[in-house]
């Protein structure tokens, strides 16, 4: 569903927004025209005037008529996905059930039921994220059951959501924050999964617009400014390869495209280097014109070239022709190194494969008729199948089980026959036996990797053999869960120690009724729920569990606590505490457009701590998280787990900023790294204690083949203060770099 704004910065008439609609709709048909059979036309423009009769009130939050958002979703299916004209029917309709007074049942007799399976499946999903959070699981669930039922119901839940991202300017700031955190968290990893690298890059890039908007801008107007010169760099480095590749009669074209924003950030992050130093801003793509039965031979035979020219780097050598991708992706990816002392990637592929790499699935589908081996996709949506036939799931664990399971990349293993299991990076031996068959993963004591004995822990590398070794007497243990990744190995290991318990549980079961009957007590359900109360248990399954293995010990039983075969145990009583005034949760989640200054008039009414993942301080951009137990802590927006927070438990955030107080001090820290040289900490600890008069909590140097590495910990009033002592640093001389680091432990 369209997300809704608050600023109106749209003031069209009646007869222009008409005009508008209507160009909008006729450009639509356009971008169709190759795909409309006969009769196609009138069904789209069924669809068309459906929705715009439906939506003729509604407006988005930009003031524009809303049936423009449907039609901008259908076109986004239709040009950057490359569906057809049954999905572009959906589009058009994909709001109507939810929104307005058109049934399935309208739905069903305009169109007949594919259509309508498709519109109540966007329906179903559409508001996934905007609920607690272990509802917002079932509904992930129900998005995995649609999409592996008919994948275009994600398809065109992915352009929706592309094109709220793409108009997300209008929203407030905690909706912007809240929308892109779901959007980075869950649906650009679902893009790139399902084979859409243009979606899931323009995805994350509009996300880290609003969540770190400050870098954005930075890294955005310094890939402006050195534009002249990196095309100048790529027309020089192409120049010799297109002389190679027109000699050897390859039909090709040859261009450089920069890498994303996000990218760029996330390799910064990574490798901890400024802008200047990323070697790769851009990669060189070929895409060769080559016929199905020479499309490997002819990459090779390009990579050949390439690597006459310029020399490669072996370790970055990636075969996709091969090995697919499970999203279908091909291709040849190399890294060589250009006259200029840059390394530089070149990716190598043919006009099917880069019809494959930009429009995914829909595409897969083109290329896949006519063939008969089943494609990566349906051994996919089969796996996912799989899991959640035999999983029950109803925590937010699913769906970071789902993300580390299914929308990872992927390592290639190999049975002792040769055979070849795809599974998520990151997996174990463990992973590998449960994907084999889940009796084998629950006896599996050890495993050979390449003949090698290792541990069931061990992780697996792409091109690994591996042999799983097992033993009848080996039980599915609780630590199993702290290193297998994939969903199947999860859920397996759970369902065995379910059942473990249950055949303890029985035993205490036994006991307790034992015990019950020897005090006079009746064995009934109020009774037990009585006692799983008293005892503070889940359920009666646990209450059995802890008798049995004496955790709870029944002696505490009397029978002077049973009345009539009644257990009626003494009601403890509540001493009375003063508390700290604060707002309750419910009234935050109530007072959601309400700023709450931290550190202003307020801050005394309501309970608040800063959280230890981001340590903020007074000008960092925060938000607040409604804590059970602990009213308010604040994060910073580009916390480690803001994401997940953000995406996860909406409905718990508040909006929040600093009000200026400079009796405060904040702990944070700060990493130094320069040239060892006598009297640089003397120099450091002048500047920051002496000139600019901060507190130094703790501070450690540590020397090193002419390099320092040193962590402060120290007090300041606010981030204007703290950029200031960044900056006078960095400005010293011998000193490399200074960095922020807001965690608990050490960095060096």
């Amino acid at each position: 569903m369209d997300a809704v704004a608050h600023i109106p910065r749209y003031n069209l008439n009646e007869e222009d927004e008409k005009k508008l609609i209507l160009r909008e709709y006729r450009s639509l048909l356009k971008a169709l025209k190759s795909k409309l059979k006969p009769g196609d036309k009138n069904l789209v423009r069924v669809a068309f005037e459906m929705a715009a009769e439906a939506h003729k009130t509604m407006r988005r939050k930009s003031g524009e008529p809303y049936i423009l958002h449907p039609i901008a979703v259908a076109k986004i299916c239709v040009q950057e996905i490359g569906l057809g004209v049954r999905s572009t029917i959906c589009s058009l309709l994909h709001d109507t059930v939810e929104d307005t007074d058109i049934t399935l049942d309208d739905v069903q007799r305009e169109f007949g039921t594919e259509i309508t399976k498709i519109v109540d499946g966007l329906t179903k999903i559409s508001n996934i994220i905007d609920v607690n959070a272990s509802q917002q699981a079932e509904n992930f669930k129900k998005i995995l059951l649609t999409l592996t039922d008919d994948p275009r119901v994600i398809l065109i839940k992915l352009a929706d959501r592309l094109h709220n991202m793409r108009t997300l300017d209008s929203m407030k700031r905690e909706k912007q924050l809240k929308i892109s955190s779901e959007t980075v968290y869950v649906y650009a990893p679902l893009a790139h999964r399902m084979g859409l690298y243009n979606i899931k890059t323009e995805m994350e890039d509009l996300a880290m617009k609003y969540m770190e908007p400050d870098v954005y801008k930075d890294i955005a107007r310094k890939l402006a400014e050195t534009k002249k010169e990196r095309t100048k760099f790529i027309n020089e480095f192409i120049k010799p390869l297109k002389d190679k590749i027109e000699k050897a009669g390859v039909n090709a074209e040859i261009y450089g495209r920069p890498k994303s924003i996000h990218s760029i950030w996330n390799k910064m992050k990574k490798k901890a280097v400024d802008f200047e130093e990323v070697y790769d801003l851009f990669a060189i793509r070929i895409i060769l014109d080559s016929p199905p039965e020479k499309e490997k031979e002819d990459c090779w035979k390009v990579y050949s070239l390439i690597t006459d020219e310029y020399n490669p780097s072996p370790e970055r050598l990636r075969d996709w022709l091969s090995n697919p991708k499970a999203n279908g992706y091909e291709a040849l990816h190399t890294t060589v190194m250009s006259g200029y002392g840059k390394w530089v990637e070149v990716q190598i592929r043919t006009k099917r494969m880069n019809e494959i790499a930009e429009k995914g699935l829909a595409a897969h589908w083109k290329y896949k008729e006519g063939k008969v081996e089943e494609n990566r996709f349906d051994k996919w949506f089969q796996q996912i199948r799989e899991v959640m036939s035999s999983q029950e799931t109803d925590s937010i664990d699913f769906l970071q089980d789902f993300k580390t399971s299914f929308l990872a990349d992927e390592i290639y293993v190999y049975t002792p026959k040769g055979d070849v299991k795809m599974l998520p990076v990151g997996s174990t031996a463990l992973d590998f036996a449960f994907a084999i068959h889940s009796a084998i993963g629950a006896k599996t004591i050890g495993a050979k990797v390449n003949h090698k004995l290792v541990p069931i822990s061990h992780k697996l590398h792409s091109g690994d053999q591996v042999e799983i070794i097992t033993s009848n007497k080996q039980k599915a243990s609780e630590d199993w869960l702290k290193f297998v990744v994939t969903s199947k190995a999860k859920g397996r290991i759970r369902d065995s120690l379910k059942e473990e318990k249950r055949l303890v549980a029985d035993e205490g079961k036994y006991a307790l009724q034992r015990k019950l009957e020897g005090i006079d007590a009746h064995f009934s359900q109020l009774n037990l729920d009585e006692l799983m109360q008293w005892y503070k248990q889940p359920s009666h399954v646990d209450l059995f569990y802890q008798v049995a293995i004496k955790n709870i010990d029944l002696r505490d039983l009397k029978k002077e606590y049973v009345t009539g075969g009644k257990i009626e145990f003494p009601k403890p009583v509540k001493p009375v505490q003063e508390k700290p005034e604060f707002i309750p949760h419910h009234q935050l989640a109530e007072r959601k457009d309400t700023e709450l200054v931290i550190f202003g008039e307020s801050s005394d009414k309501i309970v608040y701590n800063l959280a230890n993942c981001c340590k903020p301080i007074p000008g960092d951009d925060v938000f607040g998280f409604v804590t059970t137990g602990k009213g308010l802590t604040i994060h910073r927006t580009n916390c480690p787990n803001a994401t997940k927070l953000l995406s996860n438990y909406g409905h718990r955030v508040v909006k929040t900023k600093w009000a200026k107080n400079k009796e405060i001090s904040f702990l944070t820290g700060v990493k130094i790294v320069g040239m060892d040289d006598v009297g640089v900490v003397n120099k450091i600890t002048n500047l920051i204690s002496g000139e600019l008069k901060i507190n130094i909590s703790a501070l450690t140097i540590e020397a090193k083949e002419g390099l320092f590495m040193g962590n402060i910990r120290l007090y300041v009033h606010d981030k204007e203060e703290l950029d200031e002592l960044v900056q006078r640093l960095q400005n010293m001389q011998g000193i490399e770099s200074v960095e922020r680091y807001d965690t608990e432990e050490k960095p060096v």
